[in-house]
């Protein structure tokens, strides 16, 4: 729709606009705006208002006072309502209570029968990181609730997600987060989701950028002009303005109260203001004007056809549909989903699988957000894939080792999209991948192969194999170099993203299976030997070990061994050996006897803290008495040489990204992962134990854990020489 259209429609609909419940707050505020600039103007007028900024904790007006008083519970006076609660009091369980004494507030006093501050907008999540030293965001009450401390330590810098009942973990969306790639979301409960969203819109208008609300939940800008997410806005309307609500911001608009700030949440006084400005579903109008200016929907789309048919689109177009205002919009539905928005009455839907049906329906909506009906389904099927890829054509052989060789080659072309490559050797496959290269390993020395290559595209056509050529392993020839050592080693300056990485420089491919690292705890005994595997190691290539607890996707893409479960058990008691902090020196051994160590031996300072230790490029053999010059000396948390070491070449070129398992934790039979590749699934438990392996493709994406005990797993997922970590919880 033309700006020049939607000003007209602007005219018509201020004509009827009545003031009559609006709160004299917002007399200067133009409300027939619309999107941002609707927004805009609200975020000038809650920043203009905002005149007290209240300190965190203080000998004057502080959070802690204004949330005794906003906060109160009517019900039973000198109680404050906790956010996320639900209960009278009544069970066991404290944590989930929905009021008490607002004097047992948190004063580090080490009771756990106390409630604090939630910060509904994680301080961690905002950017930069909110200091409650300094008043701004990470004081402002509008945002900060009373919580029972235990559950809101449960919440932590949890983004929010979807669900449903009281408060807790998702069972639906997960994310990057405390517990790495899988952190399930937090749902703050039925009664409170609609108090969440509003306090978020609040505090995207008055911080901006600082506050994203993509920064804090889980959900999909996709339809909206700026960082609003689907999730909010679905929350607002879901979850009427609660009293409480009203009562805070009536307290705070008033700027002569003792510990007011001045201004207002207008997602408060009137939730439509966010469908206004970001659209969605319709919310509640509690100024009962926006809705009823405007009370017919537009008519019906009509004449729905398709057209331009193609392997992965289709285009579609209708009869423009009328309203006694105007149209301002199109909601496409595709199989009952909403794909698309459009002004237009065309509109191209691309990105789609071939030889697929897809049903399409369309839905007008008019400014006040009144919808149509829906059109007629339309059903169309995309075309039919059966034309193969191009062979792959330059297929080299490189790398060769005693037991290893990479096979390289040129791109093949396709007309929808080529998906991955098969590799075979001596006439049977051996692998597949979706680069345009692969490592054959496990081979014999000094012996000779035929390799051959085809391209598969996504429909499953396949090309002619590659002509063949011949690859030989070598003899595994001695070079100077006869045996492994640590290359590098890190320990963080917080948390459990703590890694050994260990080289083989030699010409010969080594097996691990009589090495194992320990440490010496405290510089004193050395303890905890924790055998690497029977693993081998080509020449040239580096073998990883993490903590169990490593959240840093750079080493959880290139872990091949996890250490101990982080937990009171014997043998490997906290993680240990993976569990040193700066004054545990770690040792590599050899058939039980010490080969190589990071840090001085008997020295239970911490010499090693904080820091990552990377060998020097010319160090070719270990070194059982440690030496500062063997070793760059980098800041903590640097990871980005592990996987590969000095003139080494990773065999882990990671371009895999977007990657999840759901649902996560599991209590089913099944859990699927999101791959749009064949890919190789190989699943080990927490001490590298290797307890299930299976293929998978986007039709088959799914494996079956029926038979898995309770606990903590780890999935390592690879997609040729591309490969991801994760892990499972089984509940």
């Amino acid at each position: 729709m033309t700006k020049k259209l939607l000003t007209v429609l602007t005219i018509l609909w201020v004509a009827q606009l009545s003031f009559a419940q609006v709160q004299p707050y917002y007399n200067d505020v133009d409300l027939t705006l619309y999107g941002l600039e609707l927004k805009d103007a609200l975020a000038v007028k809650t920043i203009a208002a905002h005149s007290r900024f209240l300190e965190y904790t203080s000998s004057g007006p502080d959070v802690w006072d204004a949330t005794k008083i906003t906060d109160d519970n009517i019900n039973f006076s000198g109680d404050v309502v906790l956010f996320y609660g639900w209960e009278d009091g009544s069970d066991q369980d404290d944590t989930n209570d929905f009021s008490r004494d607002n004097r047992a507030q948190d004063k580090a006093d080490g009771n756990s029968f106390v409630w604090n501050r939630e910060h509904v907008f994680p301080k961690s999540l905002a950017n930069p990181v909110l200091d409650t030293n300094v008043p701004g965001p990470a004081t402002d009450a509008h945002h900060l609730r009373a919580a029972d401390r235990t559950r809101n330590s449960t919440r932590n810098n949890r983004k929010y997600g979807r669900g449903s009942g009281t408060s807790n973990f998702s069972s639906i969306d997960s994310h990057e987060g405390l517990d790495g790639p899988n952190t399930s979301a937090w749902y703050p409960g039925d009664q409170w989701k609609g108090d969440a969203a509003r306090m978020i819109m609040y505090m995207y208008i008055r911080y901006g950028s600082v506050c994203l609300p993509t920064a804090v939940g889980v959900g999909s800008k996709k339809f909206t002009e700026d960082e609003m997410i689907d999730l909010f806005l679905q929350w607002n309307a879901e979850d009427p303005v609660s009293a409480i609500e009203i009562a805070r911001n009536t307290y705070h608009g008033n700027a002569e109260a003792d510990a007011a700030q001045g201004n207002r949440n207008p997602f408060i006084d009137n939730p439509y203001l966010a469908t206004r400005i970001w659209g969605g579903d319709s919310a509640e109008d509690r100024w009962d004007f926006y809705k009823k200016t405007d009370t017919k929907a537009p008519t019906k789309p009509l004449n729905v056809t398709v057209n331009n048919i193609t392997l992965n689109s289709l285009d579609f177009v209708w009869t423009a549909s009328t309203d006694n205002i105007g149209v301002t919009l199109y909601n496409v539905y595709v199989n009952d989903i909403l794909e698309e928005q459009t002004t237009n009455t065309t509109i191209s839907l691309s990105n789609l699988s071939s030889n697929t049906s897809y049903s399409v329906t369309i839905i007008a909506k008019d400014l006040i957000n009144n919808k149509s009906d829906a059109s007629i389904a339309v059903n169309a099927r995309t075309l039919e894939d059966t034309e193969a890829p191009t062979t792959p054509m330059n297929v080299m052989v490189r790398n060769q080792t005693d037991s290893s060789f990479k096979v390289s080659w040129s791109a093949a072309s396709d007309n929808n999209a080529v998906g991955d490559y098969e590799v075979f050797v001596d006439g049977t496959l051996n692998g597949s991948t979706s680069a345009i290269f692969y490592t054959v390993s496990g081979l014999d020395s000094t012996t000779s192969y035929s390799v051959e290559v085809l391209a598969k595209d996504v429909d499953n056509n396949k090309s002619n194999k590659s002509a063949a050529i011949t690859a030989t392993t070598t003899a595994g020839t001695f070079n100077g170099v006869s045996e492994l050592f640590i290359s590098e080693y890190a320990e963080p300056a917080s948390g459990n993203e703590k890694a050994i990485e260990i080289v083989n420089l030699s010409g010969a491919t080594i097996n691990l299976s009589a090495y194992s690292i320990q440490k010496q705890s405290n510089g004193g005994t050395w303890v905890d030997d924790y055998p690497l595997g029977n693993v081998d190691i080509i020449p040239g290539d580096v073998f990883v070990i993490v903590h169990a607890d490593v959240t840093e996707q750079v080493l959880l893409n290139e872990a091949d061994l996890f250490g101990p479960p982080n937990e009171d058990t014997s043998p490997y008691g906290f993680g240990s050996p993976l569990n040193f902090n700066g004054n545990d020196p770690i040792g590599l051994y050899k058939d039980g006897v010490l080969i190589d160590i990071v840090g001085f031996e008997d020295d239970s300072s911490k010499h090693i803290e904080n820091k990552t230790y990377r060998r020097k490029a010319p160090i070719a053999a270990p070194n059982t008495r440690f030496d500062k010059a063997e070793w760059e000396i980098l800041a903590a948390g640097t990871f980005d040489g592990f996987g590969s070491h000095a003139s080494t070449l990773s065999t882990k070129e990671n371009v895999l990204s977007n990657f999840s398992i759901y649902p996560n934790p599991t209590n089913g039979n099944e859990v699927f992962f999101s791959i749009s590749e064949n890919a190789t699934v190989h699943l080990y438990t927490l001490l590298g134990k290797r307890i299930l392996t299976a293929q998978l493709s986007e039709n088959k994406n799914a494996i079956d854990v029926t038979s898995l005990s309770k606990g903590i797993y780890m999935v390592k997922v690879s997609i040729g020489e591309q490969t991801v970590i994760q892990k499972l919880i089984k509940n």
